[in-house]
């Protein structure tokens, strides 16, 4: 394993954007390391974070990223706890400076935090002292999730520079696509966009990345494609005529997926609309990756926690 300079001890992780390639490098190189931990049958307790406290605070719903973050610091030997905004005092009108302030009072060492508003991540490492980690916040930044998926693309391609990866669907709202983006082309690789002109940002902020309204020009010979969930709940601002008419023009299935390379890798950050962005045949078939995805998460978010609480000292 080559040697990384780079250091996440003591720092928050709110957006990739202000990663250097090198800490996403170490950030891979120690997932590889908790993944042998996570795979492992028995035992799965390390002492890393012993005596460490970490605060879930989830302002929206989650499945997987609450639950791999939970399991990564119980995993790292860490007191986890876990607060749901709908059995909190923020039900009772608390706001998020008073919330996070209560917590910081009680100890913890980190918080690991998902809001609906943009740049709350940020705003929580300017009134608190506890890292903060960003598990989402609106439509800006979901560095775990970008993260997860640079690790999953290189387990499965054992590498990432060069690779061209096609994300489609719904990137005017997706944090999950900010992230990946950043990610990606720091990494080296050709990233191309597509979606509905209503879901494609109108002016945008990534330079080197190729954007397309025809999701067959995206996807040509690509190495991977990440298939966003389509927000059915945006579906109210009529942003395209009809579910029907969306899986028909840029659903991912078996015919598109000839387009690209015979071992494409398909991705999706989860929870699917099957049928609408992908197949059900796209979603279970060898070339998937989805499920290793959410293996990846724990491990990837097991290295975040053990590099900035704990430097990846064993």
């Amino acid at each position: 394993m080559e040697k990384n300079s780079a250091s996440l001890f003591g720092k928050s992780v709110v957006a990739l954007k202000n990663f250097s390639a090198e800490e996403i490098r170490l950030v891979l190189n120690t997932a590889r390391k908790m993944k042998q931990i996570v795979r492992r049958g028995g035992e799965k307790k390390l002492p890393n974070l012993r005596g460490k406290s970490i605060v879930n605070l989830f302002y929206e719903p989650s499945t997987r990223t609450r639950t791999s973050f939970e399991l990564a610091g119980k995993y790292l030997g860490a007191d986890v706890v876990s607060i749901n905004s709908g059995t909190s005092s923020i039900v009772k009108g608390e706001s998020l400076r008073d919330t996070l302030r209560t917590i910081e009072a009680m100890g913890v060492d980190a918080i690991v935090m998902r809001h609906k508003a943009e740049g709350a991540a940020e705003f929580a490492t300017q009134v608190v002292k506890p890292i903060i980690i960003n598990a989402g916040d609106g439509a800006h930044a979901h560095p775990s999730q970008a993260l997860l998926d640079l690790f999953t693309i290189e387990q499965r391609k054992g590498r990432l520079a060069g690779l061209k990866v096609a994300i489609v669907g719904d990137i005017l709202h997706s944090r999950v696509a900010r992230s990946d983006v950043y990610a990606m082309t720091k990494m080296g690789m050709e990233v191309h966009l597509a979606g509905p002109k209503t879901l494609l940002p109108r002016f945008f902020e990534f330079d080197g990345v190729k954007v397309h309204e025809s999701i067959e020009h995206a996807i040509q010979g690509a190495d991977v494609i990440n298939v966003l969930r389509i927000q059915l709940e945006r579906q109210q601002a009529g942003l395209f005529p009809s579910t029907r008419e969306y899986a028909r023009v840029f659903g991912i299935n078996d015919n598109r997926l000839r387009l690209a390379k015979d071992d494409v890798l398909i991705l999706h950050p989860g929870p699917q609309n099957k049928g609408l962005e992908i197949s059900s045949e796209a979603t279970y078939c060898e070339r998937s990756a989805i499920q290793e995805q959410v293996q990846n998460g724990v491990s990837v978010r097991m290295a975040l926690l053990d590099l900035t609480l704990n430097g990846g000292n064993s």
